[in-house]
Parts: C-alpha cells; sequence; structure tokens
C-alpha cells in the first residue's frame, strides 16, 4: 500500500475517532494499493484498524497475485464473505463505513455486529483524495493535454452528416489513437435547442445552420479523469447567441481570477454566478459552477453556493457557467483548474473565443 496516503488515512481516523473502517469504493481501493479491483455484485473490502491488523477481502474470482502490501482474504461464491469479514473486525464499539457500500452487505454486518455503532467514514478518503500530489497533478495535467487534443479533432469533423450519436463513436476512435484509456463519463454532444438539457443523451439529431454544438467530453489516462465543455456555431451564430456566448466565457474568466488558497468555493462559484445574474440571465444558470475532478470524475467536493470552505493548494476542480435557454440553445464553457501556492493553473489550453464551424 501507499505508505504515506496510509498514514494520512489512518492520522484522520484517529483524529475523528473511528478506530476501524470498512472502504469498499474502488477508487479509495485504488489510490491506497495502486490495483483497480471491480466486484461486481461481489463483495470488496479494504478493512483498516488503528491497530494496524489491516486486511484486503476478496472473493476467489479475482486472481490478484501481486502483493499490495496489505494481507489478503480470501472468500469464495458458496461462503458468505460478510461473516468472513466480521470474525476480523476489531473490539472497537465504532466502525466507519465506506460510501457506496451496498446495503445487503452492510445490514448484513449490521447483524453480526450488533454492539457497533456504525458512522459514515466516506470523508475521511473523500477530502484527502481532494488534495493531489506532484505525481496526480502531472497525471492530470497529461488526461487534460490528451482531451485538448481530442477536442480540437472532433471539431474538425462536425458537419451535417454527423449525427450527435455518430460524434460521439468518433469521439472514442480519437481516444484510442491518442493512447487514453476510454472515456471518463459518456460524452455529451448536444446540437442546437438540444443543448440546453444538461444531461442530453447524444441522439440522431442532424446539425442546422446557426446550432450551437455543446461538446462536453472527458478521458482517463493513468487512471486519472480529464473533462472539458466547448461550445461551438455551424456556419454562423446569430447576435443574441453571441451575446450569450461571450457572457458565459466571461462568467468563466471571473471566476478563475479569483481562485487562490483561503477563497471559499461559495466566493467562486459567485463570481460566476453574478456576472450572469447581472447581465438578466440567472435563470439560465441552474447548475452549480464547477465539480472536484481526479480519479472519478465527480470526486468529492463542488463549486457552489453553499460550500463555504476555502480552496486550498493542490486542490482541482471544474469551473463551467452555462446558460441554457430552452427550445433554443444552451453554453456551457469549462476548465479545470490546479489551485497553486498564490493563484490557481488552467489544465485546458483549448481556445474559449467563440469559434464558428463551416
Amino acid at each position: 500500500m501507499n505508505k504515506t496516503r496510509l498514514n494520512k488515512v489512518l492520522q484522520a481516523m484517529a483524529e475523528q475517532n473511528v478506530p476501524q473502517m470498512v472502504i469498499s469504493d474502488p477508487a479509495a481501493i485504488f489510490y491506497l494499493t495502486g490495483k483497480w479491483i471491480y466486484p461486481g455484485e461481489r463483495m470488496l473490502v479494504l478493512y483498516l484498524s488503528l491497530s494496524g491488523n489491516h486486511k484486503l477481502f476478496i472473493n476467489e474470482l479475482f486472481p490478484l497475485p501481486e502483493d499490495l502490501g496489505v494481507e489478503k482474504v480470501w472468500f469464495n461464491d458458496i461462503e458468505d464473505g460478510v461473516a468472513v469479514l466480521s470474525r476480523y473486525i476489531g473490539k472497537a464499539k465504532t466502525i466507519g463505513i465506506d460510501k457506496n457500500w451496498p446495503a445487503h452487505f452492510l445490514l448484513r454486518l449490521m447483524e453480526q455486529q450488533k454492539d457497533k455503532a456504525f458512522v459514515n467514514g466516506s470523508g475521511i478518503l473523500d477530502r484527502l483524495r481532494m488534495y493531489k500530489d506532484e505525481q496526480e497533478r502531472n497525471l492530470m495535467r497529461e488526461a487534460s493535454r490528451i482531451n485538448d487534443l481530442a477536442i480540437g479533432q472532433l471539431i474538425q469533423l462536425i458537419s451535417p452528416q454527423h449525427s450527435e450519436k455518430k460524434l460521439s463513436h468518433l469521439l472514442g476512435e480519437i481516444y484510442e489513437t491518442l493512447d487514453a484509456e476510454g472515456y471518463s463519463f459518456e460524452p455529451i454532444i448536444a446540437y442546437g435547442a438540444n443543448a440546453a438539457d444538461s444531461h442530453h443523451i447524444p441522439g440522431n439529431s442532424r446539425l442546422k445552420a446557426g446550432d450551437c454544438v455543446l461538446i462536453d467530453i472527458g478521458c482517463r489516462k493513468n487512471s486519472y479523469c480529464s473533462d472539458m465543455t466547448r461550445t461551438v456555431f455551424y456556419k454562423h451564430a446569430s447576435d443574441h447567441a453571441r451575446k450569450v456566448y461571450n457572457l458565459v466565457v466571461e462568467a468563466n474568466q471571473r471566476a478563475i481570477e479569483i481562485i487562490k488558497p483561503g477563497v471559499r468555493f461559495c466566493d467562486i462559484d459567485a463570481a460566476a454566478r453574478s456576472c450572469i445574474e447581472t447581465a438578466g440571465y440567472g435563470k439560465g444558470f441552474v447548475n452549480r459552477t464547477g465539480h472536484s475532478i481526479g480519479l472519478e470524475t465527480h470526486d468529492f467536493g463542488d463549486v457552489s453556493a453553499v460550500n463555504t470552505a476555502p480552496v486550498e493548494a493542490g486542490m482541482i476542480f471544474s469551473i463551467e457557467p452555462s446558460i441554457k435557454i430552452p427550445g433554443e440553445l444552451g453554453i456551457r464553457v469549462e476548465d479545470l483548474v490546479l489551485v497553486t501556492a498564490d493563484g490557481c493553473e488552467v489544465l485546458n489550453q483549448y481556445p474559449r473565443e467563440l469559434m464558428i464551424v463551416e
């Protein structure tokens, strides 16, 4: 296991009076062990204890010959995996449970450990993962570099002969040529009025002159995620569309300009939101301004009006103001930013200027 990260987790557990913890999230297990394991419906648990009695509980169907720096406890499909885990649970009265553990496993463990108090321990790992070390920062830079190249190639393929769905398929081929590991999330490619749907599923729509083309895409590289959005126009853009587009770019820039350690997430959200609200488009800005990103596209933490925590060096999150006008268009411009010691580094370099595709 990564001893530096493990020690930080154990320190946080001690500070929060969580003497033992059940970690089930594959991303969190990868963060500590360097190994991705996708168990499907079967139980997978990394058990951590302040006593040092760490164990990885894994089904025999998942061969794992390498030494991960933690003892493996195997079980099979005819055994009760939770009962096996329960035999190793320490005497301490509190157990932290990581997020996303299926209820049937948790309820079974609660039945077997009736004298224990179960608490949500997700925040321990989630908050540590918000701070990227130098290796992670470089991996995030590389994932964004590839994403910049990919969106540039994809924009060149925009044509009435390609539906939204076809462009998303072509993006997969582009990522493959750029040696990415695939999508970090299903791409959102939307033409015209479809772009007013924040989570539009690419369909068979065809381009018309004057349509906006919203492209929200991300890839994985070395397990780390990228995410960016650009909106371009086919053939021409109306005066109103240009006004809305330039306003979204301004909101993006205003938010980025104030980012530095100590500034609160809610202040960053306000910088983008006030720009759009002052211009009279506040009702069209329905999403939060951003989200944290790393091993998952949406890591813990967001840039929103209710997050009063200050940003700190090493955090990476998106800045993605938008304006949605149902029945007409949707504009979003999204970049990833890395908080530095005295400001921030924008990880995306693809141009933000209004672009007309012929």
